[in-house]
């Protein structure tokens, strides 16, 4: 309450020099008290937050499941920009793809940076956005933009063993999950939201699970997903 004071002081203070207007200091406190408690001064340092909702993936035998794609849909009216803090790029490194999985908002121009010693030429035949970029060599960058929704699965024609995925998605509240499966997804409400969960492994169509989840703000919200058993286990 006294910073609130102080701060409206120090408003109400330069509005008077600026109109060449002197008051007396008490007359300044007295007036913004009243004008709190009264309701006029709005409440300074009060406003809430951005919600955070915590998620934790798991499979069917309650493991933790990596990389697992969260997707919350946005309420009618979110104005919310589709856009994400991290840098839409997937690059070669040790003859794998970093990260190997990549979320980014749908019409986004994703970087391919090839930081190995040695050619990379990569393609997809996935249908959200079948490519193919040539070979190139090391410190050399390639493009791709992606504008449908979906699942983008990469792959290199030189190194079979290389395997990555671009996850284009039409929300701007998303995440990926940790080694403990777990991921948090800032500004989003609480109630009932529409949830998608992907990941290659999931046993649904196109890898994904989808549900209306009960979603609470500061509480981690944990979701079983079936998986396929990891190949060659």
């Amino acid at each position: 309450m006294k910073h609130a004071i102080r701060l409206f002081c120090n408003v109400l203070g330069n509005v008077c020099d600026l109109a060449h207007m002197t008051f007396p200091k008490p007359l300044f406190l007295a007036f913004a008290s009243l004008s709190l408690f009264a309701g006029i001064l709005p409440a300074i340092g009060t406003a809430a937050a951005p919600a955070a909702v915590s998620f934790q993936i798991v499979d069917q035998a309650g493991m933790p499941l990596r990389d697992a794609v969260i997707e919350v849909a946005p309420l009618a009216g979110d104005t919310r920009r589709l856009a994400f803090s991290w840098r839409n790029a997937m690059a070669q490194r040790n003859l794998a793809f970093v990260p190997g999985t990549l979320i980014v908002p749908k019409g986004a121009t994703v970087a391919f940076p090839n930081l190995d010693t040695v050619r990379h030429s990569i393609y997809s035949f996935s249908k959200p956005g079948p490519f193919r970029i040539d070979l190139y060599s090391h410190d050399q960058t390639r493009s791709q933009r992606f504008d449908n929704a979906g699942t983008i699965s990469l792959g290199c024609n030189i190194h079979d063993t290389m395997q990555g995925y671009v996850r284009v998605v039409s929300t701007p509240y998303a995440a990926r999950s940790d080694g403990n499966g777990l991921a948090q997804i800032d500004g989003v409400s609480g109630g009932r939201r529409e949830v998608v969960v992907w990941h290659p492994r999931i046993r649904g169509i196109g890898g994904e699970w989808r549900g209306k989840v009960q979603l609470v703000p500061g509480q981690r919200n944990r979701l079983t997903v079936a998986v396929r058993p990891i190949a060659g286990k």
